[in-house]
């Protein structure tokens, strides 16, 4: 999946059981979505799917009811 030095900006829908994520390349093109469970593993599992497309440069956690809490930390 990564190329090079790639930058990777990455934006999460947060949700009670599961976050979705999205991660683009420097020029706004979608590189790859994915879901991944909201407990420890899943943020862990979710990292490293980030980090495999290049060096993340940015993430963004929607809030909406303190779902994204735990990733955030």
């Amino acid at each position: 999946m990564a190329e090079g030095n790639r930058v990777v900006t990455v934006g999460v829908d947060t949700h009670k059981d599961a976050h979705v994520a999205a991660a683009l390349d420097a020029s706004g093109a979608l590189l790859g979505t994915a879901s991944f469970p909201a407990d420890a593993r899943g943020y862990a599992s979710m990292v490293a799917w980030m980090r495999a497309f290049g060096r993340v440069e940015a993430a963004g956690v929607e809030g909406t009811g303190g779902y994204g809490a735990g990733l955030a930390r």
